[in-house]
């Protein structure tokens, strides 16, 4: 196996116009942000705004990592409070009969280092998706993609749930001869699994201490196993995910185990493209962590607004040894802290990181 690749400042190649391109994102934010808290006298997040569940478990490092492994957070082993939010992607809250990709967000509490620049607290956030790719390339192919969802928040909602219907099956029978839609499933054609049972991709790289990597959260404990690939029925459910979650997480003890996937090759594991798969079988994914999340509410009213209302996510919260590398990543920055600024003053609630 090709040893890791070190992180050297050159990984990166900013583009000529990568201000532009922010500007452009926030004001189909803006677009989304406006319109939704019009909509429900609050304002929400501009995307993955419907959460499915929050809960609170235990992140463990785990000991005996070899030295390309114990780098920034995973340096040393030891247990960390953690807080996983459960989503899909839009930034309106929508039928879940619209089926769309799976989303999480974690933030591991009580982590000690050096910040990156105006991470406040002492957490690292991770954000995934149930995928190994973004959608676009980069910021300004998704700037596109976007202005979509901007258009079409909050209009026509059964329109939505009939074309999500019909995106489904055209994508799972491409998906049965290897040409599933990373495109279609955005649009609604995603298959309507259950979120416990899915696995997860940071999709765009980091860098890991003295070295580049992606990150991957995958069910391990049987309980999860058991669930994927399971469809949840939304007719007349508009909440559908989340009350199966619920349900679920009542009566089981959920384990996943969080993954590395160091870069061993520039070309085939690009920075700056994150429509690009890094495959597993040239750069293998390898655990350095536990989380765990024990029975429980699922939906517990003051978990719910302790997080939803009073918390952000943010590839930017965080260790510097973990900063975030590439164009879609960089364009993240400001477009988080803005979407987070807007609900913070539109809803008067200051948004913070929490203790231990």
């Amino acid at each position: 196996m090709t040893l890791p690749l070190p992180y050297t400042a050159d990984a990166e190649q900013l583009g000529e116009d990568e201000a532009a391109t922010v500007t452009k994102l926030n004001e189909a934010f803006d677009e989304i942000l406006e319109t939704t808290a019009q909509d429900y006298g609050h304002a929400v997040r501009a995307v993955h705004a419907k959460a499915h569940g929050i809960l609170e478990g235990e992140f463990t490092v785990q000991p005996g990592l070899p030295s390309e492994l114990a780098q920034g957070l995973f340096a040393a082993p030891g247990s960390h409070r953690a807080i996983l939010r459960i989503s899909t992607n839009p930034g309106d809250i929508i039928d879940d009969a619209i089926a769309l990709p799976r989303g999480i967000a974690l933030k591991v509490l009580d982590v000690e280092g050096e910040r990156l620049p105006g991470a406040e607290g002492e957490t690292q956030d991770f954000i995934m998706i149930n995928g190994p790719v973004f959608s676009a390339p980069n910021a300004e192919k998704f700037v596109g993609n976007l202005k979509l969802l901007a258009k079409t928040t909050d209009r026509a909602e059964g329109a939505k749930v009939a074309a999500s219907q019909v995106l489904q099956v055209v994508n799972a029978a491409l998906g049965a001869v290897g040409l599933e839609s990373t495109k279609l499933a955005g649009l609604g054609g995603a298959p309507q699994v259950d979120p416990l049972g899915e696995t997860y991709f940071s999709a765009t790289p980091f860098r890991y201490g003295a070295f580049i990597a992606k990150f991957r959260l995958r069910p391990v404990s049987p309980s999860l196993i058991a669930l994927t690939g399971t469809m949840i029925d939304t007719k007349d459910r508009r909440d559908a995910i989340r009350e199966t979650v619920r349900e679920e997480m009542a009566g089981i003890d959920g384990e996943w185990a969080f993954e590395v996937q160091l870069q061993r090759d520039a070309e085939k594991q690009p920075v700056e493209d994150a429509s690009v798969e890094w495959k597993e079988d040239e750069a293998p994914f390898v655990q350095v962590a536990t989380l765990r999340m024990a029975a429980q509410d699922s939906w517990d009213g003051t978990r719910v607004r302790a997080v939803d209302k009073g918390m952000r996510f943010s590839v930017w919260t965080g260790l510097a040894a973990h900063r975030p590398l590439g164009n879609i990543n960089r364009a993240r920055r400001d477009t988080y802290r803005h979407s987070a600024d807007f609900r913070a003053a539109t809803n008067r609630c200051p948004i913070h990181e929490p203790a231990v």
